[in-house]
């Protein structure tokens, strides 16, 4: 799987019971749909692993999953902190005005009057709202609430254009 084009789905947060299920931390909405798309790559202390067949459930507790030849509660504790690894083209298509982070990753974020601030580093999420880091000649974090500073994203140009005050 090439690291460029892959999504983290999951993280492992613990073990679950004695039969050797682990409790996930899954970024996907919902929760179960992580299931949909396998094979996953499990990665852990630079150690990956491609897993397919893997079966789980929603609980009251979150996210539960059994992973083929992890059979014992020591072996499920071994995995915690993995991640699970997606390959982009697996997921579907996003909706319209909805983005995969990864694919806006890279592209260069300019504003109203065409001053250049850089190109996408990463996303994150503040809880309230996602913020993009734009690395250039600095650092700037714009929240990417679409409309509002987020005025056009065009894949085909590798651009995207902000509502943002270039001294800002």
């Amino acid at each position: 799987m090439n690291r460029e084009r892959r999504i983290l789905l999951a993280r492992v947060t613990g073990a679950f019971g004695i039969r050797g299920d682990v409790k996930l931390q899954s970024f996907t909405d919902p929760l179960a749909a992580a299931f949909r798309y396998q094979p996953w790559l499990l990665a852990r202390n630079g150690v990956e692993q491609t897993l397919e067949g893997v079966i789980g459930r929603e609980t009251s507790k979150g996210l539960v999953a059994h992973f083929p030849g992890v059979d014992d509660r020591d072996a499920a504790e071994a995995l915690g902190g993995s991640e699970i690894w997606v390959a982009r083209d697996r997921l579907p298509p996003p909706k319209p005005g909805e983005f995969y982070w990864v694919d806006l990753e890279g592209l260069k974020v300019t504003n109203l009057d065409g001053v250049e601030f850089g190109t996408v580093s990463h996303l994150f999420d503040t809880g309230a709202n996602d913020v993009m880091v734009v690395e250039g000649e600095r650092q700037r974090l714009i929240p990417f609430l679409y409309d509002q500073f987020v005025k056009d994203v065009d894949f085909e140009a590798g651009k995207i254009t902000v509502d943002w005050d270039a001294e800002f």
